[in-house]
């Protein structure tokens, strides 16, 4: 499934936590965070690189027209003009709760943005997931620790995401018109069989979940039935976002961090913290438009 053209190092830039790995339809564009660095980044394929600093955490991001971002930040959702750098509040998010901060979230197929918190030194049981919608903002899942892996299949039926402090991924049935959820989580896939830590995700045109590992340098591909299918080795261990791309989304962009790794560490994986992409032959799809 996968072609080995090898992976290569889309952006030398070391992130002490990449995350929110995003690529943007309507720009042809790839953007992704620094959360522990509070910045935004992206690199076009002109090689034009930019970024943008923040005065608190940001995580993730959807996009809500060719110059607009919906990005997460650790006490709320904001409007970002890309062009110019502006940002809009749009909703408070656990603004009352320094314990906190944004981590992964992604758009659903009705325009809906999910969006986790956690504690800032992964405080037990102290996240949530969250889904805005056309001007609500809904507490949906809780109490988690690390909430990941959020992805849905492409017809919309299903949601997924993950608990990294729990080894495991789950899905939950969505409503079809709405995609507020219809029903109670249920567990995907045991990551502890294999002993990996679940992190970022995302589904491909064929249903298959897309998983970044962290601790365990791979991106391992899922089935619709939660059946491992094949894995991409990564340079480095702290592999943490992936996003398809391109022009036929068959191009996987991987984020990955430095966070707590030794001198010795680094010194192995000088990699570490940089922003990878491999091209393949499976299809990735479009993230959704965010409707406010």
């Amino acid at each position: 499934m996968v072609k080995e053209t090898g992976v290569k190092t889309y952006d030398e830039r070391p992130c002490t936590l990449g995350e929110g790995a995003l690529w943007h339809p309507e720009r042809q564009q790839l953007f992704w965070f620094d959360i522990l660095g509070n910045t935004l980044m992206t690199l076009n394929d002109e090689g034009v690189a930019d970024q943008w600093h923040f005065d608190e955490h940001v995580s993730a991001a959807g996009w809500i027209d060719r110059d607009t971002l919906l990005i997460a930040s650790e006490s709320g959702l904001y409007r970002f003009d890309i062009d110019t750098g502006a940002r809009e509040p749009v909703c408070p998010l656990e603004a009352d709760n320094p314990v906190t901060r944004s981590n992964d979230g992604r758009a659903d197929p009705r325009g809906g943005f999910w969006i986790g918190t956690m504690g800032k030194a992964a405080e037990p049981n102290a996240g949530a997931i969250y889904r805005y919608y056309r001007g609500e903002l809904r507490r949906l899942i809780a109490p988690l620790t690390i909430p990941n892996a959020i992805c849905f299949s492409p017809e919309g039926r299903y949601g997924y995401f993950a608990d990294t402090a729990k080894g495991a991924i789950w899905r939950v049935e969505l409503d079809g018109e709405s995609g507020w959820p219809a029903g109670e989580p249920e567990l995907f896939i045991d990551c502890r069989r294999e002993g990996v830590n679940p992190d970022g995700a995302v589904v491909d045109s064929e249903g298959r979940l897309w998983n970044a590992q962290w601790g365990a340098s791979r991106i391992a591909c899922y089935d619709p039935d939660g059946q491992f299918v094949t894995a991409i080795a990564f340079p480095t261990e702290q592999i943490s976002c992936p996003a398809f791309g391109g022009a036929d989304f068959s191009r996987l962009f991987a984020t990955s961090a430095r966070e707590g790794m030794s001198a010795e560490e680094l010194s192995d994986q000088p990699k570490a913290g940089c922003t990878f992409v491999i091209g393949t032959e499976v299809s990735g799809r479009a993230e959704p438009r965010v409707f406010l």
